[in-house]
């Protein structure tokens, strides 16, 4: 008979985890698309600018390398972080090696914050909007990091038990 996933063996701790890890993803999505910033520059031109209007502008201007460090680090990474603890967590039959495997992939991966990159991003921005813009902070911002909170906080748990788990 096939292990069961760790929600079923720690069935008290389920709902927890799931709620942190559907609220990580409900924050992530919104805040890809929510403006995390309002650039107005030379105190006419006002622009909302997002992750999305973000990877479509530097998409249309062709920076490439911009681009894809966006894309990879602030979308692709916390998807493919969310889904590997969704699956750490729920998924019955994993063995103490490919637990193990998984645990340390998600591990390695929070080292990659999406924090980091997504401040660098702002930077970004700033340098390039020159020295007459104002740029006014918006909820995108917030609730992207509500995201990284929460997943970072579903991590360490998930990762507690599952050295618990892994430590029987």
């Amino acid at each position: 008979m096939s292990a069961p996933s760790l929600a079923r063996r720690y069935p008290g701790k389920s709902a927890g985890v799931l709620a942190l890890l559907a609220g990580a993803l409900a924050a992530f999505l919104l805040g890809i698309f929510r403006p995390f910033s309002t650039v107005t520059k030379m105190w006419f031109f006002e622009e909302e600018v997002s992750v999305w209007s973000s990877l479509v502008s530097l998409s249309a201007e062709k920076e490439w390398f911009l681009f894809w460090v966006i894309l990879v680090f602030t979308v692709v990474f916390p998807l493919v972080k969310m889904t590997a603890l969704l699956v750490l967590w729920l998924k019955g039959g994993l063995d103490r090696e490919r637990m193990l495997r998984l645990h340390r992939f998600v591990g390695h991966l929070g080292k990659w914050s999406m924090l980091d990159v997504f401040i660098v991003a702002l930077l970004v921005v700033y340098i390039k909007s020159g020295t007459l813009a104002d740029i006014e902070m918006k909820d995108g911002l917030v609730v992207f990091t509500a995201s990284v909170i929460l997943t970072q906080a579903a991590g360490a748990w998930i990762g507690r038990v599952a050295e618990r788990h892994l430590g029987e």
